[in-house]
């Protein structure tokens, strides 16, 4: 029997007693000289040296956070970018991160209908079977702008397989609000996302409490996160937004149950360049960068423990 993306994911916090997410952000400017150098030795063509780069980079940052956190969250754009090479990278390092034992989140932020968003479904969400398909997530960030039946062969992929998908609900961007919070019929357009998503999510509870469609709430937004919690008490959260867009542990707060769990939160730039400035910066600098993204991503983990009820996991 499957078990619920929800579930595995609970169990995978629990286990490493913390809600923290690290996403995987390459950006062949920001990387560091050593990587950069490793994959000139190898390769001259300028496409293929930033997918290697990428790659090398993104696992380096995996076996650091493997031990530390229960899931990774790789940003597809940056290794599309880089075209067949790059989306190699990407498969790579979804499939390298799964043998490490994290879960994965692609965000990819796709969005269609009919069979051509079940043929998005199937590419992406492996769910609890990593070769079930070819980029292998546990699950996908997926945009509901076309409609109720752009999240329905998600969400049906999602259940076949023990997927998620995390739909756009209230995003951490700052003129989110132009498209999110127009009101009609006495709703705002991200309470009527956020009103489907719950009623999609709660048909199919795990053991857990929570199920298979869960929402993306930027950090940024601390008074409609608290809202959206209430709102939608069977959707497990996804916030971006923490560290370098300016979110706070205190501004997530609001997102836990009492056990601590129900949502993740990311840090990607906080995290991946933790070594190009701040506090880490000035410790570690470029010579020891793995050496600061494990200092930044044990203080992320403190600071959630310290200031929400996911200290109740530690």
């Amino acid at each position: 029997m499957t078990t619920s993306y929800a579930d595995r994911l609970h169990a995978a916090t629990l286990a490493k007693k913390t809600p923290a997410l690290v996403g995987l952000d390459p950006r062949f400017d920001w990387l560091p000289s050593d990587v950069v150098g490793n994959a000139r030795e190898r390769l001259d063509d300028p496409v293929a040296i930033a997918a290697a780069a990428f790659e090398e980079f993104c696992i380096r940052i995996i076996d650091v956070v493997a031990p530390l956190v229960p899931a990774v969250k790789p940003q597809a754009a940056f290794f599309e970018e880089y075209g067949p090479d790059g989306c190699l990278a990407l498969c790579r390092v979804i499939r390298y991160a799964r043998q490490s034992g994290l879960m994965v989140i692609c965000d990819a932020k796709r969005g269609d209908i009919g069979t051509t968003a079940e043929a998005y479904a199937r590419a992406y969400l492996a769910g609890e079977d990593p070769q079930a398909a070819i980029w292998g997530a546990d699950a996908l960030t997926v945009s509901p702008y076309l409609g109720r039946d752009t999240l329905e062969p998600f969400l049906n992929v999602a259940a076949e397989r023990g997927a998620g998908i995390y739909v756009l609900v209230r995003t951490s961007n700052p003129q989110a609000g132009s498209f999110q919070d127009p009101i009609a019929d006495g709703m705002t357009t991200y309470q009527r996302v956020a009103a489907a998503v719950e009623e999609m999510s709660a048909a199919s509870v795990g053991t857990s409490g929570y199920g298979p469609m869960g929402a993306v709430v930027g950090a940024t937004y601390p008074k409609e996160l608290n809202e959206l919690r209430a709102a939608m008490p069977h959707v497990p959260l996804l916030i971006p937004g923490y560290g370098s867009q300016g979110g706070t542990a205190a501004d997530v707060a609001g997102a836990f149950d009492a056990n601590g769990l129900g949502a993740v939160v990311n840090n990607s730039r906080g995290i991946n360049f933790s070594w190009r400035s701040g506090k880490h910066a000035e410790e570690f600098g470029a010579a020891k960068w793995e050496q600061a993204v494990e200092a930044s991503t044990r203080a992320m983990i403190a600071d959630l423990a310290a200031s929400t009820t996911a200290g109740v996991l530690a």
